[in-house]
């Protein structure tokens, strides 16, 4: 199963930005260039909510609604990397951030890291 490790996660200003890491790790069989990989989020009582996604080759992405236009996606397949830049951040975007693999169906989690928007 794959390890993902999530950070740079902290307290921000409304309007400020923050980029946070998934690092991968623990591949047996396949690369992390096998994996597609997202960005998941979960606010304090609310249920987990889709942030982000993008493609094996990091060739093209989607975002949920609430995100777009200020988060961008990426990866780096050579250090096994992935990314989320994110901007103009809001107070209700406070919550737990989580990394996420997928492939064929299966599917490996971080453990979260936690972004504060607070003024």
């Amino acid at each position: 199963q794959v390890h993902l490790v999530e950070s740079g996660g902290g307290v921000v200003q409304p309007g400020g930005s923050l980029t946070l890491s998934c690092a991968a790790s623990g591949f047996t069989d396949f690369t992390f260039s096998d994996y597609a990989m997202n960005w998941y989020r979960q606010a304090p009582g609310r249920q987990r909510e889709f942030v982000a996604a993008i493609t094996r080759a990091g060739d093209n992405s989607i975002y949920g609604d609430s995100v777009k236009g200020r988060f961008t996606i990426s990866r780096d397949n050579a250090k096994n990397e992935m990314y989320l830049q994110m901007n103009s951040l809001k107070l209700e975007e406070t919550g737990v951030y989580y990394c996420n693999a997928v492939r064929n169906s299966r599917e490996s989690w971080g453990q979260g890291t936690q972004v504060t928007v607070s003024s």
